[in-house]
């Protein structure tokens, strides 16, 4: 009695699936729908087709191609509306073989993930879905890298809500910015005159108020909530083709 009343409570993910080509869909829709607690609930080949297959109900994780029917680094264009529009489903960017110069804009742009199908084996990506489904995110240690250089070259300003507004205080915001550097919190007490007690404190009440829970998850968070947009290591097609304009 007490496993069938488990088997009823298991949770079960909604998946929507885009590719490049239809036949890709149902590859991943045929396997993914044969592991336990998923079920692929839409399928879509275009940008377009990713917002309007997003409506059906019970989404909660989309697996999208970074490059769709519509063109490379199509993918990554429908992620913003996607998480304007349907908040509630996480996204994880699919690429088929290593495309490190798009990792940092997919997550600039809304990604809870990046999977490199081409290397990944596929009980990887379910695990990839089970996390970024638990609010974890979901990157391997070279994109982390990468992720994190990127704002040691020029870390953020301010973390801000939807509506533009701060979400954190002057000396929480230079907390955020060390830890993007890769500083200890010793290192950062030494840098802002505190001690080490105040900084573990800082660092707790942000990530409180972020809802996040490690320095990983600040510093991808950071990337899609900065006010500001900071040089990326992405050819000008790319910045074109997904609609990421160089602030002046």
């Amino acid at each position: 009695m007490k496993c069938a009343d488990m088997d009823a409570k298991r949770i079960e993910i909604g998946i929507l699936v885009a590719c490049m080509r239809t036949i890709g869909c149902e590859l991943y829709s045929h396997a993914l729908n044969r592991h336990a607690g998923f079920r692929v609930a839409a399928s879509a080949t275009t940008a377009k087709e990713v917002l309007r297959s997003a409506q059906t109900a019970g989404i909660q994780v989309a697996l999208i191609s970074a490059a769709l029917s519509d063109g490379p680094a199509s993918g990554l264009s429908v992620l913003q509306p996607l998480q304007e529009f349907y908040p509630g489903i996480k996204s994880v960017v699919l690429f088929d073989r290593d495309e490190s110069h798009l990792v940092v804009p997919a997550f600039r742009v809304g990604a809870r993930g990046v999977f490199c199908a081409g290397q990944g084996e596929f009980k990887s990506l379910c695990r990839c879905v089970e996390r970024v489904h638990a609010g974890q995110i979901w990157v391997n240690s070279a994109q982390l890298t990468q992720v994190l250089e990127t704002f040691a070259r020029q870390p953020i300003t301010r973390v801000v809500n939807a509506g533009g507004f701060r979400l954190l205080t002057k000396r929480e915001e230079d907390v955020v910015q060390l830890v993007q550097k890769g500083l200890t919190n010793r290192e950062i007490a030494g840098d802002l005159h505190l001690s080490e007690h105040t900084v573990r404190n800082n660092l707790f009440r942000i990530f409180d108020k972020l809802g996040v829970s490690n320095r990983v998850e600040l510093a991808l968070y950071a990337i899609n909530n900065s006010r500001e947009i900071f040089p990326m290591s992405v050819d000008e097609q790319a910045f074109e083709t997904i609609g990421v304009v160089r602030s002046a």
